[in-house]
């Protein structure tokens, strides 16, 4: 019995010995773990290359390093999430501007860059970047209510139409303001209504004076032998002018559509002005003008179809005559710029206010000078689609009481 209480303290410090040595060994694997994963994670490699088998712990490693895999893996999703969200925010025609709580920018896409005009924004303020009092006080205001906010603006120096809407962020006090840039839909909408404005009043002469012409012959001037056939004259050229109309507003209708095929070949520009001007002098001499043509015999063929490139520069002459006044001249000149030719109409005519030049090609558009003037209004308009078929383009250069020059570009063959 006296042995007993000497066999436990034995068992006893021998189970002591037992666990301090399994608890050193533990303590001494978890650390090598330890130092392991760190070192992974500080290199930044993948969780494939954590030492499982060097290490020990099989399975505290095996769970840690799907843990890994798993972070790893949605990190990557997170990865391509913020690349393709940040491939399409690159792309966006809207600029797009976020701000943090304290209204200092920490992201700007390059449209609201080129909108604002404020390359490198970033870390400026809110205010420094829109300089727009409306749009700041709307982002001002969106901040302290924490509601969504729009505000339409006009920018009248740039002749923009700008529209912000502001997002607040409620957890992080910032926000997100996107804006668009309205001033190509504003316009549309101008030339819609005044294209149907327009074709109104183009309509509306003929059809008034058909009516009372009718109206006349019904009461009485049918039966008079003399008066008869001149109102049915005068019927008939109110009838061709809506025919010529209908028949322009088809063929604009067509070619913008590509349904009117061109046949395309290569063409000497000075035999293109020559043919032209020939169709066109003698109605010039009638209005007491001069017509001369410039082109070098050397210029490079262009690639056109002679039919509708022609219709463009009779269009173009046509509307030369008819507003210069008598002992003015026109000259119609061709020249080489690789890797087009430019034709160029110029008359010393009564030129073109400088508020008129940017629509002249829009259907039915006429400045007020010219509505005594005839026509239907669609010519410069059917001329435009045809040189861009072509691949040109066409503009007009003019000072009012000076003259104008009108001229396109066809790429050469």
């Amino acid at each position: 019995m006296t042995w007993l209480p000497v066999i436990l303290i034995i068992l006893l410090l021998a189970a002591c010995i037992w666990v301090g040595w399994n608890y050193f060994h533990l303590r001494h694997r978890m650390d090598a773990l330890t130092r392991t994963i760190r070192k992974v994670l500080e290199a930044g490699l993948p969780a494939s290359a954590l030492p499982i088998d060097q290490v020990g712990l099989e399975e505290l490693s095996n769970s840690v390093k799907a843990l890994a895999e798993s972070f790893e893996s949605r990190s990557q999703e997170v990865e391509a999430e913020r690349s393709r969200l940040a491939a399409v925010l690159e792309r966006m025609t809207d600029g797009v501007l976020m701000a943090d709580a304290d209204g200092r920018v920490t992201f700007m896409n390059p449209a609201a860059e080129h909108l604002f005009n404020s390359p490198g924004g970033t870390g400026r303020s809110v205010a420094e970047i829109v300089r727009q009092h409306q749009l700041v006080e709307a982002w001002r205001s969106s901040q302290e209510t924490g509601q969504p906010r729009e505000e339409s603006v006009e920018l009248p120096g740039q002749h923009q139409f700008l529209q912000l809407v502001v997002l607040p962020d409620q957890q992080t006090g910032g926000s997100l303001l996107l804006v668009q840039n309205l001033t190509r839909v504003r316009r549309l909408e101008t030339v819609r209504r005044d294209f149907i404005s327009n074709i109104s009043h183009e309509l509306r002469t003929p059809l008034a004076s058909l009516k009372a012409l009718t109206e006349t012959l019904q009461d009485g001037a049918f039966d008079d032998p003399i008066a008869a056939p001149r109102f049915l004259g005068r019927i008939e050229t109110e009838v061709d002018a809506l025919t010529q109309m209908t028949q322009e507003l088809l063929d604009l209708t067509r070619i913008e559509s590509g349904q009117v095929p061109l046949e395309m070949k290569p063409t000497s520009p000075g035999k293109l002005l020559n043919s032209a001007a020939d169709r066109m002098r003698t109605q010039a001499e009638r209005a007491g003008l001069s017509i001369n043509v410039d082109a070098h015999p050397d210029l490079p063929e262009v690639n056109a179809d002679v039919t509708r490139l022609e219709q463009v520069l009779v269009n173009l002459i046509h509307n030369a005559v008819k507003f210069t006044a008598p002992g003015g001249n026109l000259l119609l000149t061709a020249a080489f710029e690789l890797p087009f030719v430019r034709f160029s109409i110029h008359d010393s005519g009564t030129g073109i206010p400088q508020e008129d030049l940017e629509r002249v090609f829009e259907r039915f558009y006429k400045a007020d000078r010219a509505r005594s003037g005839g026509g239907t209004g669609l010519g410069l308009s059917i001329a435009r689609h045809i040189v861009e078929a072509h691949g040109g383009q066409i503009g007009v250069e003019s000072v009012e009481g000076q003259g104008s020059t009108f001229s396109f570009t066809i790429p050469v063959s």
